[in-house]
Order: structure tokens, then sequence, then C-alpha cells
């Protein structure tokens, strides 16, 4: 019988927006690979369940099932979504380590995750009982997911080496071309390669448009497009599409950048649509720390470089000016001026005043889904009217 991994999400906080309450933790990147696909790894296991209060129902491409916290009957492991493991797990295989009885799995004197045995019963978080070491970082909020991409993009993006299709024919490479992994992408002629500080990942489906500079160590996932200009350190998740100056960031995939726009340390939202000319801050002029304001609540990152957290489904007018260490809320149409640096969700204008009514936003959402082939099932009618209720209140 497989045993099940189940996720314990963090509880929301002003730290995770614009994420919290959206979608899980677990489905966040952390480099590559979403922080679920990494415990995956660690401890050779797959999720069978998320639980989190916020993002009970939650459904929309291939996450496992989302419910309330609730008891865990062994044999089964529990693990912390905002831990990122960074080895390879505990030093013995889990179904051995659960033959000796409850246990917990540490990172220095904080418990990121529990064993549970056959016959034993997990209420919930607790430190007692023998510890089992594991490397990892843990996340104190959405931002910290720019701590994990500088950590861990260019070793991520090495594993791919030796498994693509060869540099394709008309391509410019600057460094080893060994590092230049296609694995079933369609890149035209003029595309260069800079691979001197890590490598280029292109998955099956990818096209690259003539005049693009990929600069690594750099993933692109499968079905992305990347249409033109200077794209370094960054990972675009699947049916992304880019073009323009885009550094160090995330896109966790569906997006849609097609014009030009600078997109500097920040982490785009599925859905989101970034209107031409869109640009944001990622650099205070003081050159000092970077402090979020969501909601009142001030959060200080300690990140000189930290540019803009959108929430999925979030949209951007043309010529829209993001300041530095912005944060736009799930489902905000930002227009009508210079933004401030908090946007709540589902505003409609930038000042926030306004808010986008909750057929407004599943008319929207019917609309752009089907253009990445995601059908709008009842399903994730559901969880997006979800979304819209724990949101506005």
């Amino acid at each position: 019988m497989p045993i099940p991994l189940i996720l314990l999400e963090p509880e929301p906080s002003p730290a995770w927006a614009p994420f919290a309450g959206v979608r899980p933790v677990a489905e966040l990147r952390a480099g590559v690979w979403r922080i679920r696909e990494r415990w995956e790894a660690a401890l050779d296991l797959d999720a069978a369940l998320i639980l989190g209060a916020h993002v009970a129902g939650f459904r929309e491409l291939d996450e496992p099932p989302c419910r309330e916290p609730e008891p865990v009957a062994g044999p089964a492991v529990v693990v912390r979504s905002d831990f990122v493991p960074l080895g390879t797990g505990p030093v013995e295989p889990v179904p051995r380590l659960l033959e000796s009885g409850l246990r917990r799995l540490t990172a220095g004197e904080l418990t990121v995750g529990w064993l549970v045995p056959a016959g034993a019963r997990w209420s919930g978080p607790g430190d007692d009982g023998p510890a089992i070491p594991v490397d990892g970082m843990a996340l104190r909020g959405a931002f910290q997911l720019l701590d994990a991409l500088e950590l861990l993009l260019a070793k991520d993006c090495a594993r791919f080496v030796g498994s693509g299709d060869g540099v394709p024919a008309g391509s410019i490479v600057l460094g080893d071309p060994g590092a230049v992994v296609v694995r079933g992408a369609l890149v035209e002629p003029g595309v260069v390669f800079d691979v001197r500080h890590g490598a280029v990942v292109l998955e099956e489906g990818c096209e690259v448009r003539s005049g693009t500079r990929l600069e690594g160590p750099l993933f692109a996932g499968a079905g992305s497009r990347l249409l033109g200009h200077h794209l370094r350190a960054s990972v675009f998740g699947p049916r992304s599409s880019v073009r323009g100056e885009v550094s160090h960031a995330i896109f966790l995939g569906y997006a849609n950048k097609s014009h030009d726009g600078f997109v500097g340390h920040s982490v785009i939202g599925h859905w989101v649509n970034l209107g031409a000319g869109t640009t944001t801050s990622n650099l205070k002029n003081t050159y000092g720390p970077v402090r979020l304001e969501v909601a009142g609540a001030r959060i200080e990152t300690g990140r000189m470089f930290l540019g803009s957290l959108i929430g999925d489904h979030a949209k951007t007018a043309i010529g829209t000016m993001l300041p530095t260490g912005s944060v736009i809320g799930a489902g905000a149409n930002v227009f009508g001026g210079s933004p401030p640096k908090y946007v709540p969700p589902f505003a409609w204008g930038s000042d926030g005043r306004e808010r986008m009514s909750e057929d407004g936003f599943l008319q929207i959402a019917e609309r752009v889904m089907p253009r990445r082939d995601v059908a709008v099932t009842p399903e994730r009618r559901a969880s997006l009217r979800a979304t819209y209720r724990r949101l506005v209140r």
C-alpha cells in the first residue's frame, strides 16, 4: 500500500500575499519545481492531500485534493508546505523509519514534518518525539521564493544537462554548448544562448522567436513562448508567454507578458496578464532593503532587490509602472494612474476603491483559461467562486 504524503499549509498572513487564500503554498515554485514536487522527490512519495482551511476545495490543474485540516491516520507522512527541502531527505527510506514509531523531521530546532506509523494518529503540529534532520530552508513569506530561486535555479538547471536534443541550427552559443538543453522545443535561427553562468533548459513544446537572448540559469516549462528581448536567471512555468526584459523572476505558469517592459525580481501568478509596457521597479533609489505593505501590515524582507508580487488572474493596463516591492492582489484589474504599493484582491482600478463583482471575475476567467486549453469545469468554477468569497468580505 503506498504511503501518502500530506502537505500542511501555513496559516494565511500578509507575508504570503498575494497568494494566501488563492492557491496552496505547496503549489508555488521554489526554483524550477513546486514545493510539493520537492517534498515528493526528497521522500520518494506521492502527495495525496493538501490540508489548509484557506485553500479547501481549490482545484485548477493537477494539484492533489485540498481539504480543511483533519487528523491523519498512519501510515502517512505530514510535511510543512512552507519548508523547501534541499537534499534527498532522511538518511533512511521512509518505510523503514515508519517501522520505528512516530518521529519528527527537523531542520535545526524547527519541526518540518511528522512520520505517522501504522496504528498511530497525527492530530496536529507538535514538537515531541525523536527527531530526524533534513536539509532545507524555511520560508516566511512569498517574497522568499526569490531567495529560493537564487539558491536553487543554477543547480536545478544543471540536472537537465545531457538530456537535450543538441544546439538548434542557427543559434549563437556563449559558453559550453552542452549547457544548452532543448527538449523538443522549436527555436528559430538567431537565438542567443548565454550559458556562461548556468544552463538554459527548454521543455517540450516551447517556442523561442529569433532575436531572443536567453541567459542561464533559465528554465522554460512545457508550451511556453519566449518572444524576444533579454530573458535571464528566471523560471517560466508551463504555457507562459514572455517578451521584453525579464531578470530573476518566477512565472508560476499560464501567464502572459507578450510585450516590452521590464520585470525583475518578481513572482507572477497563474493567469496574470501584463499589459504592454508594464514595468516593475526592483531597486530603491536608496539601495536600501525593501519593505512590503499589505493591507496595513509592514513586512521587512531584508532584500535589496524586490520587484512585484502579482496574484493569480491579476491584469495591468498598458504602460503600468509598478513601484518597488508592490503587491497586486489576485484578480485585480490595475488601470487609471500609478498604482500604490498594495492593490487589494479584485480591485477595479489602481486605487482599490472599487471591487470587481464575483460574476464579473468568473466571466473574465471563463474567457481566459480556455485560451491555454484549460476548460472551466464546474469543479474549477466552484474553486474560483470560493477564492473570490474568501478574499472579498
